[in-house]
C-alpha cells in the first residue's frame, strides 16, 4: 500500500512483513556495537590500544636505556629528568616500565593463542572420535586440571628455566587443559547436528568435516575464552617473574619490576606503584573486553 504525501496512515502489512524478515545484524556489527556502545568497553579498548602502542614504540618512547645503571642516580624521586624516579641501581623506572610492557604483553597475547590452538586440536580430536582416544586425552586433561595454573606453571618453569620461549611454553601448557575441555564439550554437541551426519553420509573425509564444519561452529566459545585468558596470562607471567622464574633479570617485565621494588620498598616505592598500576589497568581492560565479546557471541545473552 502506498501512502500519499500529506496523508495520515499506518504501515502496510507488506511493510510489517519486510521488517519481520529483515536480516539480523552480523557478528561483526554486533561486536562493534558492543565494544563501542558502552563507555566501559570504549575505555578498555582505548587502554589496550595505548599499551600496545607503547610496547611497539618502546625503543623510541623510552627516555633512557632500561638496563643502564648509575651510582649517582640511586633511589631518586620523580622529577622532570626521571618521571617515575629511579630504582636501587639507578635505572630509570619509566624506561623499564615501557620496555617491560613488551614482555608482559607478548606473553599475554602469544600464550593464549597457542593454548587455544593446541587445546582445540586435543578437544576436537577427543570429542569427535570418542572411544579410547577420548578417554586417554580426557584423563591427561583431568590430570593437568588437578593442579592450579600457577602451581603447574611454577613446576614447569623450574625445570625449563626462564628463557622467553620457555615461559611461553609454560603458560601455554597451563592453559591448554581449559581450552581442550571447552572444545571437547562443544564438539560433542556439534557432532550430533544433522549437517554433520549429512556430511558423513555424502562421503566427506574426516579432516574436511572437522575443518569445514566442526571448528567454525565451535569457534565462538574458544574465542571468548582466549580473550578472557589474555588477562590471566599477563597476571601469570607477572607472578612467575615476581618469583624469579619468569623473565630473567636484568631484562625488565612488570613482574620483576615489582620484585625489585619490593626489595627496595623504603628506598623507592615507585617501581611497585607503576608496575602494579599498569598490570591492574591492562588486566581490567582485557577482562572488560572479554566480557563484551562473550555477550556478543553467547546466544543466551545476545539481544
Amino acid at each position: 500500500m502506498t501512502i500519499l504525501p500529506g496523508s495520515v496512515g499506518t504501515l502496510s502489512a507488506s511493510d510489517d512483513i519486510e521488517h519481520a524478515i529483515a536480516p539480523e545484524p552480523g557478528r561483526t556489527a554486533l561486536l562493534k556495537d558492543m565494544l563501542f556502545g558502552q563507555a566501559s568497553t570504549i575505555f578498555a579498548f582505548s587502554v589496550v590500544v595505548i599499551f600496545l602502542l607503547v610496547a611497539i614504540l618502546a625503543p623510541w618512547l623510552a627516555p633512557y636505556d632500561p638496563l643502564a645503571q648509575s651510582i649517582l642516580s640511586i633511589n631518586k624521586q620523580p622529577s622532570w629528568a626521571h618521571w617515575l624516579g629511579t630504582d636501587q641501581f639507578g635505572r630509570d623506572v619509566l624506561s623499564r616500565m615501557i620496555h617491560g610492557s613488551r614482555n608482559s604483553l607478548l606473553f599475554g597475547l602469544i600464550s593464549p593463542a597457542l593454548a587455544a590452538f593446541f587445546g582445540t586440536i586435543l578437544g576436537v580430536t577427543a570429542g569427535y572420535f570418542g572411544g579410547v582416544i577420548d578417554r586417554v586425552i580426557s584423563r591427561v586433561v583431568d590430570l593437568l586440571l588437578a593442579f592450579p595454573e600457577l602451581l603447574l606453571a611454577i613446576m614447569i618453569a623450574a625445570v625449563l628455566g626462564g628463557a622467553f620461549w620457555n615461559i611461553i611454553a609454560v603458560i601455554t601448557v597451563a592453559f591448554v587443559p581449559g581450552f581442550a575441555r571447552v572444545a571437547r564439550a562443544s564438539t560433542l554437541a556439534v557432532k550430533q547436528e544433522p549437517y554433520i551426519e549429512a556430511a558423513v553420509a555424502v562421503g566427506l573425509r574426516t579432516p574436511t568435516i572437522i575443518i569445514r564444519h566442526v571448528i567454525p561452529n565451535i569457534a565462538a566459545p574458544i574465542l571468548v575464552l582466549m580473550t578472557l585468558w589474555v588477562a590471566s596470562a599477563i597476571r601469570l607471567e607477572a607472578s612467575l617473574s615476581f618469583l624469579g622464574i619468569g623473565t630473567r633479570a636484568p631484562n625488565p617485565s612488570w613482574g620483576n619490576i615489582i620484585r625489585d621494588g619490593l626489595n627496595n620498598l623504603f628506598g623507592s616505592p615507585w617501581p611497585i606503584i607503576a608496575a602494579g598500576f599498569a598490570i591492574t589497568c591492562v588486566v581490567l581492560s582485557f577482562n572488560l573486553m572479554g566480557d563484551a565479546v562473550r555477550d556478543v557471541l553467547d546466544p543466551e545473552t545476545t539481544r
